[in-house]
């Protein structure tokens, strides 16, 4: 007579828990691309909310996807904190390095586009000088248009 398994062995345990790790390393360098938006694009603090309810929701989906998957379908708490701990291990360790570069590499490319924008910005704001000295002197014709004395 099968019976079916019910307990986890210890090699499977702790194999689930090195996956549970090796998923929270990589959490954190999805962690790492919301941070990357954040130092491109600064934005209000209700948006970086928002993010980390993604980032939480995320974590919620692939959490109970990895129960379902992997650990036939029982959730147990050192999923929990293998993941927790490898993304621990990722942020404050590999993860400085990588925010560190992103600072480095969003100043080089605001710095680019500065660069690049002030002789636009100029130019622009000659054409508007322009644009609005040509309206004036158009509105000053429609005026010796209507006073057909001054003809």
């Amino acid at each position: 007579m099968n019976v079916p398994e019910t307990f986890f062995s210890v090699e499977e345990e702790l194999w689930l828990f090195l996956l549970s790790c090796i998923a929270g390393t990589v959490f954190g360098v999805y962690y790492d691309v919301f941070r990357t938006l954040r130092l491109a694009v600064p934005h209000h603090s209700f948006f970086i909310v928002l993010e980390d309810i993604v980032f939480l929701g995320t974590y919620a989906v692939f959490l109970s996807a990895f129960a379902s998957a992997a650990a036939r379908g029982e959730l147990r708490a050192y999923y929990v904190l293998g993941g927790i701990l490898g993304f621990s291990l990722y942020y404050f360790t590999a993860g400085k390095f990588v925010i560190r570069l992103m600072q480095k590499i969003t100043g080089i490319i605001k710095w680019i586009c500065t660069t690049v924008v002030k002789p636009f910005k100029f130019l622009t704001r000659k054409f508007i000088y322009v644009a609005q000295n040509n309206v004036k002197k158009n509105k000053n014709n429609l005026n010796h248009l209507k006073n057909k004395r001054s003809l």
